[in-house]
């Protein structure tokens, strides 16, 4: 992802630097580690300084709107007049986290008490004094309309500076969406009612563009490609996958045939994901094409342009969330309940996502595709066991989108070796009250599947674009 910009101000009250000597420059130490710690090489921070006057705060107002900051980390040194944060949030109108952050977890009372002088007392204390202005700001926000969110810690605190850190990759997150190009191929499956999408609703709540591909631009690049292209792909293929023995060797140069065509057609327009269906006439040039797309469409998927079959375009966008977050996405969908062991089977007839397997992805032949026209070569692979995330993008009936997400584990165990991505998942809740609590929700049958538990880095996400989430257990 492209580095993103976060602005950074301190607050603190004018009239304190001539009462209180060195209470300043203390003050400014402990932002400029805070504006170190915030920054890597995913994120520039443009540091106002510190907010003492509405002034300085217009200046500071001025800084992140002149640089399009993608989010604003307040930190409340001391005490402050909200008259000099107001300016600052209500100009650069993004999304602001209040950082109320102590130098220590306590003041030593008894050191404190014995040191004498009241002007040392003081000033010990306003350098302590972060959360006094905390409930202010709050009630000034509040009542302009302004979101913002809170961590409470010490400017050394793990838990604090953690969820400092998913806001941060939230943020990037919200921004990679928003130059993100989404390829649509094809049309829907027919009749699959819920999976019919907004496309403008997507575009007006992640940004983006959407790209409307013909199947005929898929044929243009397939003509172009040449035998030494396809010879590369099957040697990718074999890397990244265990071809089984049983693929008959035409299809596999059918598979890496179509996977470099796709790779054309993704770098000509420059997609970072897609989703696609097509059916055309039995034994068409068209059907041959589609037929052939799931080694492709995988391995696309495996290296950061996830791809949804089945038109599928807010699980599209729901696995392109979940690569951001670098948990990977695969296309998923309920598969059966098993409710001898408490779980439950999820999976689909590809793309899968190779890059979170557990062992190596199989390569097999099909007879037949389950309800698609054609026959061709399959991703037969398991996801990763351990902590898992399962995400949907939900288009709710009153025009809006919504996020859905469910945290549980990935499990070993025996599955329906079909030739699809198939996995058991366990999660707090017993089956029955998971697949009904998650299903009220009105998501559509497809969702993304992602290894880790990043619900709360989504519900920032959630926050930031403006979209509710929903959390199953």
């Amino acid at each position: 992802m492209t580095a993103i910009k976060v602005g950074l101000f301190g607050i603190g009250l004018a009239t304190y630097w001539s009462q209180f000597e060195g209470l300043k420059e203390r003050l400014e130490s402990y932002q400029l580690q805070i504006a170190r710690q915030l920054e890597s090489d995913a994120v520039v921070v443009l540091d106002a300084g510190l907010v003492d006057s509405v002034e300085s705060a217009r200046a500071a107002a001025t800084l992140f709107k002149t640089n399009d900051v993608s989010i604003i980390f307040l930190y409340v040194s001391t005490y402050a007049l909200s008259a000099t944060v107001l300016p600052v949030v209500q100009k650069a109108k993004v999304p602001v986290v209040i950082l109320n952050l102590q130098p220590v977890a306590a003041i030593d009372y008894e050191w404190f008490n014995g040191l004498g002088d009241r002007g040392l007392m003081t000033g010990e204390w306003l350098a302590n004094c972060q959360a006094c202005a905390v409930p202010e700001i709050a009630n000034v926000f509040n009542r302009a309309g302004i979101p913002f969110y809170q961590v409470t810690g010490t400017l050394n605190d793990v838990e604090a500076w953690q969820e400092i850190a998913d806001w941060k990759e939230a943020a990037a997150v919200a921004a990679g969406m928003r130059n993100n190009r989404l390829g649509v191929l094809g049309h829907y499956y027919n009749g699959m009612l819920d999976i019919y999408s907004d496309l403008t609703l997507q575009a007006t709540t992640f940004g983006g563009h959407i790209q409307h591909l013909e199947m005929c631009d898929l044929a243009a690049f397939h003509q172009q490609v040449t035998p030494a292209e396809i010879e590369h792909k099957i040697q990718q293929i074999h890397q990244e996958m265990e071809v089984l023995e049983e693929c008959p060797p035409q299809e596999i140069v059918r598979a890496a045939h179509t996977a470099v065509a796709l790779d054309k057609m993704v770098a000509h327009h420059q997609l970072g994901s897609l989703c696609y269906y097509y059916e055309g006439t039995p034994d068409g040039e068209y059907e041959d094409l589609i037929a052939s797309v799931i080694t492709g469409n995988s391995l696309l998927t495996a290296h950061q342009v996830p791809v949804a079959g089945e038109y599928e375009v807010k699980n599209a966008q729901a696995m392109k969330i979940l690569d951001l977050f670098q948990a990977g996405g695969s296309f998923t969908e309920f598969y059966g309940l098993d409710f001898n062991a408490g779980i439950i089977l999820m999976g689909h007839d590809g793309p899968g996502h190779l890059a979170i397997a557990e062992g190596r992805p199989l390569l097999k032949p099909l007879g037949v595709y389950h309800g698609k026209p054609g026959k061709g070569l399959s991703i037969e692979m398991k996801v990763k066991h351990g902590p898992v995330t399962l995400l949907s993008v939900v288009e709710t009936h009153n025009g809006k989108l919504k996020l859905l997400v469910a945290e549980g584990d990935s499990v070993p165990g025996p599955i329906l070796k079909i030739g699809n991505t198939n996995s058991r998942y366990r999660f707090s809740l017993d089956v029955k009250t998971f697949v009904n609590n998650w299903s009220k929700e009105g998501p559509a049958h497809h969702c993304a599947i992602g290894i880790g538990h990043i619900a709360a880095k989504i519900e920032k996400l959630g926050n930031i674009l403006d979209i509710a989430t929903v959390k199953v257990c």
